[in-house]
């Protein structure tokens, strides 16, 4: 009996000790996992849905801690120096359909790279800024042409439209 006890006992800790691990290398922070956008934690979510904005959306982690949901969105690579604006855009449609669906505002969002996080405030200037850019995008949805918004050959050969943009850069 005692064995039986100490192997239990070892192997709890094991699960916890290899929990823990998922969690770090997901750039998770301490709280209890809501929502997952990945199939290593489980079934898939349904995305989160505000219909007055048109706004879709699938945070790859939410947590509640403290009374906060905090989104969590894994980026693949590399850190860049600071985060890129649509990172950081993409993000904040997180904080807003977050606060939208569950009637609490996120303080802040999680941009997890392999090698750095960024917690990124949702102020509502940040806020005002996307609200301005979804504003943007919908014009831009019923106009016959739309400019290129950058110079970025990588951008240009990664896009689905790559094919028939006459605008394309590579």
């Amino acid at each position: 009996m005692l064995y039986l006890s100490l192997a239990l006992l070892l192997l709890a800790f094991l699960l916890f000790w290899q929990s823990n691990r998922q969690r770090k290398a997901a750039g998770l922070p301490g709280g209890r996992v809501i929502y997952t956008d990945t199939r290593g934690w489980g079934k898939l979510e349904r995305p989160l849905f505000h219909q007055a904005l048109g706004l879709t959306g699938k945070p790859d982690y939410l947590i509640q801690q403290n009374g906060q949901i905090i989104p969590v969105e894994v980026k693949s690579g590399r850190a860049p120096e600071s985060p890129y604006d649509s990172h950081i855009y993409q993000l904040a449609s997180y904080c807003l359909l977050v606060e939208k669906t569950y009637g609490k505002r996120p303080a802040y969002g999680i941009l997890h790279y392999d090698n750095r996080d960024f917690a990124i405030d949702y102020t509502r200037e940040l806020e005002s800024s996307l609200l301005d850019l979804l504003a943007e995008m919908k014009r831009d949805e019923h106009r016959k042409e739309v400019a290129r918004s950058h110079e970025q050959a990588s951008r240009c050969a990664r896009c689905g439209f790559r094919k028939i943009c006459d605008q394309s850069l590579v």
